[in-house]
């Protein structure tokens, strides 16, 4: 499965949910370059939760992205990595690389100045 990816831009936070294969091809360039829209963005979050697959084109892209996050002085965050991806983050030292949290971790940042984190129970 080609990579997929979803876009929601709210005030100044860029969050991309990705799903399918991250790997090299027109997919992913693509994928960078709507990435290197966002320079009005002061946070990215990356979300990897459906990522299947990832190779050296993808880690190559994400640290592309990266580099053109710091370079715009943009913060970005790998959200709730599929096992797969985390172990290659892992496998590949990438962990000391990239700021990579979960999913709670993530919706504290995405919150609200002054507002307490809201949980939904079943």
């Amino acid at each position: 499965m080609e990579l997929r990816f979803q876009v929601e831009c709210r005030n100044d936070i860029a969050v991309l949910r990705c799903a399918g294969r991250m790997v090299r091809g027109t997919a992913l360039d693509e994928f960078r370059r709507q990435v290197e829209q966002f320079g009005h963005a002061r946070i990215l979050v990356v979300d990897l939760s459906e990522v299947e697959q990832v190779d050296a084109g993808g880690l190559g892209t994400l640290l592309l992205i990266r580099r053109w996050a710091r370079q715009h002085s943009v913060q970005m965050k790998l959200v709730n990595p599929s096992p797969f991806v985390l172990r290659v983050l892992e496998a590949t030292r990438l962990t000391s690389v990239f700021e990579v949290s979960s999913l709670e971790e993530a919706l504290c940042i995405l919150q609200a100045p002054g507002e307490r984190p809201r949980y939904a129970v079943a």
